[in-house]
């Protein structure tokens, strides 16, 4: 996707970064119209998973539905380590903030924050040069 003339600092099969485009799954930006790129954590709420833990502890008193009790805490347990947090890239643009990819895997979102950065800069320092 990338012209032939453009450095391109990340590319993978979903995510091309150059010094003039950055381009998503969803959208295709402009780096002339990025002013600032960071990431951010976006965290995931727990609550549910501790509000059925916590319903299964008095069905464990009640003879019969012990094991319904146990089965619910167990279950709230597995679904509160199985939740995790969320990064997302978000970029200001002309238009405003958005999260233009979001991921929970860190390391790759901040690769992409890097690459994106390093181009921010490529086109800053080549713009000066004009």
């Amino acid at each position: 996707m990338a012209i032939q003339n453009e450095t391109v600092f990340y590319h993978d099969t979903n995510v091309t970064v150059t010094p003039v485009r950055y381009v998503t799954p969803s959208r295709t930006y402009s780096m002339k119209n990025v002013s600032s790129v960071y990431v951010c954590e976006i965290s995931k709420s727990r609550l549910k998973a501790v509000v059925i833990t916590l319903l299964g502890f008095p069905f464990l008193f009640a003879g019969d539905l012990f094991f319904v009790g146990l089965l619910m805490i167990l279950l709230g347990i597995c679904w509160f380590i199985s939740i995790k947090n969320e990064y997302a890239i978000r970029i200001s643009t002309n238009v405003g903030e958005s999260d233009s990819l979001v991921s929970e895997d860190k390391i790759y979102i901040e690769k992409i924050a890097n690459a994106l950065n390093e181009a921010y800069i490529q086109r800053l320092i080549k713009k000066s040069l004009l």
